[in-house]
């Protein structure tokens, strides 16, 4: 009597634990289609493996439009937490910076090669030893150190020939000849060797640059460096506000989240959904041997 009354619960029980299981296995496999004698067997592949592509699909658009669209991503970016930890973050490099025995050219390999360091020099070098050598090639360079070198001289004369009779006078009728004559050999010598002079000098700058410890570079620039912490902050600010829309359309999510589940493999795919809701899958299946329980306690309950 006993075993009549709980063959049908736990038939019931075994039967909905069976029939859950097997569907939810039924998602993922089997994952290429079966045919017996040229038949296509239904249900094959499983539903995940056939509707791959679907679901990649769906999937990259529901995640671009809920989960990481613009006014997602910017209330988060810009909240108080986040500015606090960009705000941090520059102030921690920013004092790493200003202890840092590294030279400019240690410091700049983290981020560039070394080719690429030395590009940069030479580029450097090259547009600032052009750019000083036209303002030194220009004829009222010549012209000004002609001036402060005459005036300096006349009233050096001056002084030393106080009191003499008609010197000042001979001073000044002077003065204009030799800056003539002295601002016209100057740009000459300009003209002709400014290159060479300029060009050594830049480089030799260059190279003092970027041998200098970056401790040394922002030493008594507190401040500034202080000022380009605020600064960051807010180019930060600016970037999310107004560039996030066109950032968001060059990198479009949607189409990236779709092609990296499209090129993922089935396994690949099985194994992850199955970390994320393997208890919540498994708590399916024992819900089907409660229902089937109940279901063989009620037919039996009904037969009896």
């Amino acid at each position: 009597m006993i075993l009549e009354y709980l063959s049908g619960p736990v038939v019931g029980a075994v039967i909905g634990y069976i029939t859950n299981d097997i569907a939810i296995r039924m998602l993922f496999r089997p994952r290429q289609p079966k045919h017996i004698f040229g038949w296509h067997v239904p249900f094959t592949p499983g539903i995940i493996p056939k509707e791959k592509n679907r679901i990649a699909g769906a999937i990259g658009t529901s995640i671009s439009e809920n989960l990481m669209n613009r006014d997602v991503l910017e209330r988060n970016l810009l909240s108080d937490e986040m500015i606090a930890k960009v705000r941090q973050a520059v102030a921690d490099f920013a004092y790493t910076q200003l202890h840092n025995d590294e030279t400019v050219e240690q410091f700049a390999r983290h981020y560039l090669t070394a080719d690429e360091v030395k590009v940069l020099r030479d580029n450097a070098i090259t547009e600032a030893t052009k750019l000083l050598i036209t303002k030194l090639q220009d004829s009222a360079v010549g012209e000004q150190i002609a001036h402060v070198a005459t005036e300096h001289v006349i009233e050096k004369s001056r002084h030393s020939l106080a009191g003499k009779l008609g010197a000042d006078k001979l001073l000044s009728a002077l003065s204009g000849p030799v800056k003539s004559h002295l601002a016209k050999h100057i740009n000459e010598v300009l003209r002709s060797q400014s290159g060479d002079m300029v060009s050594r000098l830049v480089r030799d700058e260059g190279d003092k640059l970027l041998s200098l410890p970056m401790r040394q570079l922002l030493a008594g620039h507190e401040e500034q460096v202080k000022q380009a912490q605020d600064s960051i902050v807010s180019v930060y600010r600016t970037v999310i506000t107004e560039h996030l829309p066109r950032i968001l359309e060059a990198i479009d999510i949607s189409a990236i989240v779709e092609s990296r589940i499209r090129e993922m493999d089935i396994v690949e795919a099985e194994t992850i959904i199955m970390q994320l809701i393997r208890k919540e899958l498994r708590a399916i299946v024992w819900l089907g041997a409660l229902l089937g329980c109940i279901m063989g306690t009620v037919t039996t309950l009904i037969n009896s």
